[in-house]
């Protein structure tokens, strides 16, 4: 590590005790981004941040507590979030209630975050975005090969899959410390199925406090996107944002085969997600 590295290291640390030994002042999230990767999680959080009564998690957008760190106190969390006197004195300047949330792609698809969420967080809002899963996979492989997490090319990785996750259900129920990598970081396949990690959601926490977005509307034409999240937020509508695309990556284009061959493995499941939505999606329309 570098000697920036080492002091960001330590900065990072020392905050979370701190923010841990005053976890009983501070708040709990109003909002989760709970997913999905790759959809423009990044983007959205950074948007809301910029709302006059939104006061952003403390040092990072993702505390990743209800997938990889639930075997961490509950305090550890709450210090992520800033204190209630922050959220009092934001009321004050703008009137209304001032929220905190956070950002963890990985909540959507762990298949124990909704429950513990429903347990723990009973009124907070759930936010999800959508793309196309083709270009979702495709931009998640790219994403973990960049992290180190991928070795293997895009169409190996889809073949590999299966296998490589085939015993994550048996892991993950372990407990909390469980973990499982290819889970986390293989899933191209199975996180584009996005019915399926919905109807767990809104099953858990219900219907009412899950709110989709579909990332193109959002990235096309971001006001009305952004003013449905705000409504369902009780934010005040109308706010001086500055709209951007944040974290994403360049990639060579996608072989049209393989394309064709993961739209039609998607179609199913994007068909039976516009009954559960109610609408057809931006990609299938």
């Amino acid at each position: 590590m570098t000697v920036r590295q080492w002091a960001y290291q330590g900065l990072r640390t020392a905050t979370r005790t701190y923010g841990r030994w005053t976890a009983g002042s501070r708040l709990d999230p109003g909002f989760l981004i709970v997913g999905a990767q790759r959809c423009g999680t990044t983007s959205l959080y950074k948007t809301l941040a910029q709302h006059p009564s939104v006061l952003p998690a403390v040092w990072h957008k993702g505390a990743h507590y209800f997938d990889t760190g639930y075997h961490r106190p509950r305090a550890w969390y709450r210090g992520h979030f800033p204190t209630r006197r922050q959220a009092e004195a934001a009321a004050r300047r703008h009137g209304g209630t001032a929220l905190t949330g956070e950002s963890s792609p990985y909540y959507m698809f762990h298949p124990a975050a909704a429950a513990r969420i429903a347990r723990d967080l009973p009124g907070v809002r759930l936010l999800a975005l959508l793309r196309d899963p083709v270009e979702r996979a495709y931009s998640a492989h790219s994403h973990e090969l960049a992290r180190g997490f991928e070795t293997l090319p895009f169409a190996d990785a889809l073949a590999a899959e299966a296998d490589r996750t085939a015993d994550a259900a048996a892991v993950l129920a372990a407990g909390p410390r469980a973990a499982h990598h290819s889970h986390q970081h293989h899933a191209y396949l199975a996180r584009g199925r996005y019915v399926e990690q919905l109807t767990r959601l809104a099953a858990a926490v219900g219907r009412e406090r899950l709110h989709v977005v579909d990332a193109d509307d959002f990235f096309t034409d971001p006001r009305p996107a952004f003013d449905g999240v705000c409504d369902f937020l009780g934010l005040a509508t109308g706010a001086d944002i500055r709209f951007g695309r944040h974290n994403a990556r360049s990639r060579a284009p996608m072989p049209a085969d393989l394309r064709a061959r993961l739209d039609a493995h998607f179609r199913p499941y994007d068909e039976r997600l516009a009954t559960w939505w109610g609408r057809v999606p931006s990609w299938r329309r």
